[in-house]
């Protein structure tokens, strides 16, 4: 029906809603990992997004990766940072061990991204991924989520703590 498109790959074909980003794999892991219905938070997102950008970067400084093909995935990258899309990272926070299919999610949304600028197909194994594996890129995640948390949303918050303290000390400094 129409709100289904069918992926292919290596392990066979799915239906995937016909407006995710996301390809085959990231709906098999909706499918088989349905246990808490609680997605990774937007910074870890943006974490892997990050990891995914960069290491175009350096592909295509090593001479691995066409610079038109960085190009776009550093392009897609950017837009996914700047513009809200957690609709499309839909995988549970509970999945296999090594959070290979957030991995795979990531690939593929980014993948979706860039090639719909270019006509080329950017795959999201053998350009996004390039280098790369969920061993790494997961525990890497983790430290440079906690890194924008703190930038983001603990120190803004300490500092509106301290006016918020500062403030009140005027206030009841007759106290």
């Amino acid at each position: 029906n129409n709100k289904y498109r069918v992926e292919k790959d290596s392990m066979g074909s799915m239906k995937v809603p016909v407006d995710a980003l996301y390809g085959a794999q990231t709906q098999r892991a909706v499918e088989n990992f349905p246990i808490s219905g609680t997605t990774f938070f937007v910074e870890f997102i943006n974490a892997i997004i990050i990891i995914k950008r960069s290491a175009a970067i350096v592909n295509c400084k090593l001479g691995s990766l066409d610079k038109s093909i960085c190009d776009v995935i550093v392009n897609a990258s950017d837009k996914l940072l700047a513009d809200s899309y957690e609709e499309h990272f839909p995988i549970d926070v509970f999945q296999t061990g090594s959070g290979t299919s957030t991995n795979m999610n990531v690939n593929e949304v980014i993948s979706c991204l860039a090639t719909n600028k270019k006509n080329k197909k950017i795959h999201p194994n053998d350009h996004v991924n390039m280098g790369q594996s969920s061993n790494d890129t997961i525990p890497t995640a983790i430290n440079i989520s906690v890194a924008l948390m703190i930038s983001e949303k603990l120190l803004p918050n300490i500092s509106s703590l301290i006016e918020s303290i500062k403030s009140k000390e005027k206030e009841f400094k007759n106290i």
